[in-house]
C-alpha cells in the first residue's frame, strides 16, 4: 500500500517522541545495537533494570549455596539444562510459578514500537478487522496506528466493502474507512441476527393485491390491480401521494431515481415523477395488457451527452415496444412472438423476451430484427436473467436453460425443480432461482452444476412469490407468509425475517425488494386472513438512532 509515513489517520504529523507501550519489558531502540547478552543477568541490564533485583526474603541463604552456584557454573550449557529440568520437576507449584513471574517480563518486547512506521503498519496488514480492534486498546502508540486511514481502506478492500469513506453518515473520531467498516459491520449483523424492533408498517390499497414493487433512495412505489400506484417514505412510513390515471390493473413498474414507469391492464404505460406525483406521459401502442418491462439507462444521446432512459415493454398482444422515456416515443416494435410475452430483459444494446409460445428469443432493437430464437422449454416461459454473456430462462415445463447470448446456443439445461420457475436472480455468474415446488436453488451458470438447494427444516411450506440476493444473503418470500433468510455460500437457513401473523392460513408475502440498508415486503392475503400492507425493514439502525437523537 502506497501512504503518507509521516502523517497520522488526521492528515497531522505524528509526534516526534512516541508513547510506547508502558510495562517492565520494554525494549528501548539503543539496546539493538549493544551485544548480545550472555546471561539472565546480562539481559536484565540490557533491559535497563538493575541488577540487584528483588530477592525472596523468607529467611537466610542457606548454606552450600554459593558452592552449588558455583558447580552450575562451572557446567557445560547442556549440563545446565539437565539440571534445570531436573530442579523443575522437584518444585511446588508456588516455587515454578515465582520463576515465571521472574523471567517473563524480561521477555516481552513491544515489537510494533520498536519498527519503523511504515514496516508496524504493513505488520498490522496481517490482522483481522476485529484484531486491529482488539490492538488499538493496548496502548496510546499502537492506537494512533490501528487508526491509519489507509490501512482501514485496505480492510474495507479486502471486505468487499467499496463505500465511499466520505459518504459513511457515521460522525465520529475514527478515520473515515474505519467508520465505514464499523458500520458494514453492524449492518451485516443486523442482517444476519435480526433485531427485537417491529418492522413499519405501511398501509394502504385496501384488500386488493400489491402487483410490482420498486423502492430508490428513501422512496417506495408499490403498484396494485386497484389500478394506482403509491408513493411512500421509507424513513416515515407516510403515503405521500397516490399516482392515478390508468384505468386498469397495474401488472409491472420499474424505477430509477425518482423517475417510475408503469404497465396497466388498460393497455398502456405511464411515466412519473414520483416527488410531484405528475404523469409526465403516457405511452399509447401496445393493443393489450403490459404484462412486463424493463428500464435501461446507460446509452447516451449522440452529441448531446446526456443519460437516455429507454424502456422495453412486452405485451399480451405478442410484441414488444422500446420507448424513449424523456419523450414518450416509441421507437421500435419488436414482432416475432405468436403468443403473449411474459418477461423481457434489456441491457441497452441488446433485446431478450420470453412468452406463452414457449420461445426466448434475442433482438437487436436498432433494427428490430430478431437475432435467434432460442427453442428448447416445452411450455410457457414466465422468468428470464440476462448479464451480456448468458439468457437464462425458466419455464412451467419445471427446467432452467442457459443460453450462449451470442451464438444462441443452448449451454446447460438445469434440473431438480419440480414446478413453475417464477423468479431468478443472476450476478457474477450465480444463479438462484425460486420455484413453485418451495425450494430456492443456488446455480453456477458456467458449470450448470446446483450449488445448493435452499431447503430443510425451515425450508417453504409453499410456492416461493419473490427472491433476491445481496451482501451474500438469499432472501426469499413464499405464499406461506414468511420472507427467510439464507447463506448464499453455505446454503443454510439463518432466520425467518418475516413472518406474518396469519402465515399457513392465508398470508402472502406477494414481492421484496431489498438494498444493502433496507428490505420491503408486499403483504396480504387472498381470504382476508391480513390487511394489504408494505413491511419496511431499516438494518442501518444505530445511525437512524443517531440522527434521530
Amino acid at each position: 500500500m502506497k501512504r503518507k509515513l509521516d502523517h497520522g489517520p488526521d492528515g497531522r504529523p505524528f509526534p516526534s517522541g512516541k508513547k510506547h507501550c508502558k510495562g517492565n519489558g520494554y525494549l528501548s531502540p539503543s539496546s539493538l545495537v549493544q551485544a548480545t547478552p550472555t546471561t539472565f543477568g546480562d539481559l536484565r541490564l540490557a533491559n535497563g533494570h538493575s541488577a540487584q533485583r528483588r530477592r525472596v526474603t523468607s529467611g537466610p541463604p542457606p548454606s552450600g549455596l554459593q558452592d552449588w552456584l558455583h558447580t552450575f557454573q562451572a557446567w557445560s550449557g547442556p549440563e545446565r539444562l539437565l539440571a534445570l529440568d531436573e530442579l523443575i520437576d522437584r518444585c511446588e507449584t508456588s516455587q515454578v510459578k515465582h520463576v515465571m513471574q521472574v523471567i517473563e517480563p524480561q521477555f516481552q518486547r513491544d515489537f510494533i514500537s520498536l519498527l519503523p512506521k511504515e514496516l508496524a503498519l504493513y505488520v498490522l496488514t496481517f490482522l483481522a478487522p476485529r484484531d486491529l480492534l482488539q490492538a488499538a486498546q493496548t496502548c496510546r502508540y499502537w492506537r494512533i496506528l490501528a487508526e491509519d486511514n489507509l490501512l482501514w481502506r485496505e480492510k474495507c478492500r479486502e471486505e468487499g466493502v467499496s463505500e465511499c469513506a466520505s459518504s459513511a453518515r457515521t460522525k465520529c473520531a475514527l478515520s473515515p474507512w474505519k467508520s465505514v467498516y464499523i458500520r458494514q459491520h453492524r449492518i451485516e449483523t443486523n442482517w444476519r441476527k435480526g433485531d427485537a424492533r417491529e418492522p413499519m408498517v405501511l398501509k394502504g390499497h385496501d384488500d386488493h393485491v400489491i402487483t410490482c414493487l420498486q423502492f430508490s433512495g428513501d422512496l417506495i412505489v408499490s403498484g396494485s390491480d386497484d389500478n394506482t400506484l403509491k408513493v411512500w417514505s421509507a424513513i416515515t412510513g407516510k403515503c405521500l401521494r397516490t399516482l392515478n390515471g390508468h384505468t386498469g390493473g397495474v401488472w409491472c413498474s420499474q424505477m430509477t431515481v425518482a423517475t417510475v414507469i408503469s404497465g396497466s391492464t388498460d393497455r398502456t404505460l405511464r411515466v412519473w415523477d414520483a416527488e410531484s406525483g405528475e404523469c409526465v406521459h403516457t405511452l399509447y401502442g401496445h393493443t393489450s395488457t403490459v404484462r412486463c418491462m424493463h428500464l435501461h439507462g446507460n446509452r447516451m444521446r449522440q452529441m448531446l451527452w446526456r443519460p437516455v432512459l429507454r424502456v422495453v415493454s412486452g405485451s399480451r398482444d405478442t410484441t414488444l415496444r422500446v420507448w424513449d422515456v424523456s419523450t414518450g416515443r416509441c421507437e421500435h416494435v419488436l414482432t416475432g412472438h405468436v403468443a403473449a410475452v411474459r418477461c423481457v430483459q434489456f441491457d441497452g444494446r441488446r433485446v431478450v423476451s420470453g412468452g406463452y409460445d414457449y420461445m426466448v428469443k434475442v433482438w437487436d432493437p436498432e433494427t428490430e430484427v430478431c437475432l435467434h430464437t432460442l427453442q428448447g422449454h416445452t411450455n410457457r416461459v414466465y422468468s428470464l436473467q440476462f448479464d451480456g454473456v448468458f439468457v437464462v430462462s425458466g419455464s412451467l415445463d419445471t427446467s432452467i436453460r442457459v443460453w450462449d447470448a451470442e451464438t444462441g446456443g443452448c449451454i446447460h439445461t438445469l434440473t431438480g425443480h419440480q414446478s413453475l420457475t417464477s423468479g431468478m436472480e443472476l450476478r457474477d455468474n450465480v444463479l438462484v432461482s425460486g420455484n413453485a415446488d418451495s425450494t430456492v436453488r443456488v446455480w453456477d451458470v458456467r458449470t450448470g452444476q446446483c450449488l445448493h438447494t435452499l431447503q430443510g427444516p425451515n425450508k417453504h411450506q409453499s410456492a416461493v412469490t419473490c427472491l433476491q440476493f445481496c451482501r451474500g444473503l438469499v432472501l426469499s418470500s413464499s405464499d406461506d407468509g414468511t420472507v427467510k433468510l439464507w447463506d448464499l455460500r453455505t446454503g443454510a437457513w439463518l432466520r425467518d425475517v418475516v413472518a406474518l401473523q396469519s402465515r399457513g392460513s392465508g398470508g402472502v408475502v406477494w414481492r421484496i425488494r431489498a438494498s444493502d440498508t433496507r428490505l420491503v415486503c408486499a403483504a396480504g392475503s387472498r381470504n382476508g386472513t391480513e390487511e394489504t400492507k408494505l413491511l419496511v425493514l431499516d438494518f442501518d439502525l444505530e445511525d437512524k438512532k443517531k440522527e434521530t437523537e
